[in-house]
């Protein structure tokens, strides 16, 4: 009796699948706004917002938060929707909905699309067009210019595209203050600049991976010693720039310390993966810098938070 309630069930979960009905639940849908992703656009959008002298209610910036959020979400929707072929084929990536047979592509798509349209419509509603038109080239470049053309390309898809990833907080700032200042800018070049020795660092250890899905990354195409140079010349142009916020006031005295700390870790390792460059140990010490450069960017952007969301602010010049 078992055995036939198993095959009747095994039957109708084919016939779903066959009929391009989803068999996947609220977890799956949300699985695909890449929730670890959308958590740190969140985050480097409410610096973006902290960041900036502004007097907006708070319901707008809450929505507007929200808003860049679900944009965010969207982007990385329409991404698995498209990469749904070479996700099926590497191993970190093989159980994604899409792949797993969760969710038809279909359905990701009109996902995508709806929260994409709806995220830019209510952000230009409720804060203002700037932003609105913000979000939706960060959605444009993040899905069309990165997604459908640089990836599959280039070895420099990380490179061009980790603009997308780095625009949250001048979207954020618009949203509040009507405008782009200088200091979101900033933002946006500490990003920029941490994404290729980030993703590379990841890139020498699932190097076999980019290479079965036929993704052009550095290390497959230029090699893993070329890579390595390129991790530590991006590391030594990113350390003087984490410092940035200092020079212009708007980073403190705890800020200074935590930009000068993480700097020089990551010029350590950065160091590290160019010296190590055989089995065991540089494996290791990539995914260490891999490691390190989540924390780096989380603790810069926390002492910011901190400093002008709670009032720790000290300056370090006058």
């Amino acid at each position: 009796m078992s055995t036939m309630s198993n095959s009747l069930a095994e039957t109708q979960v084919e016939s779903l699948a066959t009929a391009g009905l989803s068999q996947g639940d609220v977890s799956d849908f949300f699985a695909l706004l890449k929730p670890r992703v959308m958590f740190l656009v969140v985050f480097t959008a409410l610096v973006g917002m902290v960041v900036s002298p502004s007097t907006v209610h708070p319901i707008v910036a809450f929505v507007s938060l929200l808003m860049i959020a679900v944009g965010g979400g969207a982007s990385g929707c329409l991404n698995m929707w498209w990469d749904a072929d070479i996700d099926a084929v590497m191993t970190r990536t093989a159980k994604r909905p899409i792949p797993a047979g969760k969710i038809q592509p279909g359905e990701a798509l009109a996902f995508g699309m709806t929260l994409s349209v709806g995220s830019v419509i209510i952000l230009g509603l409720v804060s203002n067009w700037l932003a609105a038109g913000l979000l939706a080239f960060t959605i444009f470049f993040y899905v069309v210019v990165y997604s459908m053309w640089l990836k599959r390309t280039t070895p420099q898809n990380i490179v061009i595209g980790g603009a997308a990833g780095a625009l949250p907080p001048v979207v954020a700032q618009a949203a509040v203050t009507g405008h782009v200042a200088l200091d979101s800018i900033v933002l946006f070049a500490i990003i920029f600049m941490w994404t290729p020795p980030h993703f590379w660092a990841l890139a020498l250890v699932k190097s076999g991976d980019y290479q079965r899905a036929g993704i052009p990354m550095l290390p497959n195409v230029a090699g893993p010693d070329a890579t390595r140079f390129q991790i530590l010349a991006y590391t030594i142009l990113l350390a003087p720039l984490g410092i940035a916020p200092v020079a212009l006031g708007f980073g403190g005295l705890a800020y200074a310390i935590i930009s000068l700390v993480g700097g020089f870790g990551m010029l350590a390792l950065a160091l590290q993966v160019y010296r190590l460059r055989q089995g065991e140990p540089a494996m290791r010490v990539a995914q260490q810098l891999f490691g390190f450069s989540i924390l780096y960017l989380f603790l810069l952007f926390a002492t910011l938070l901190v400093e002008h969301g709670f009032g720790f602010f000290r300056p370090v010049f006058g």
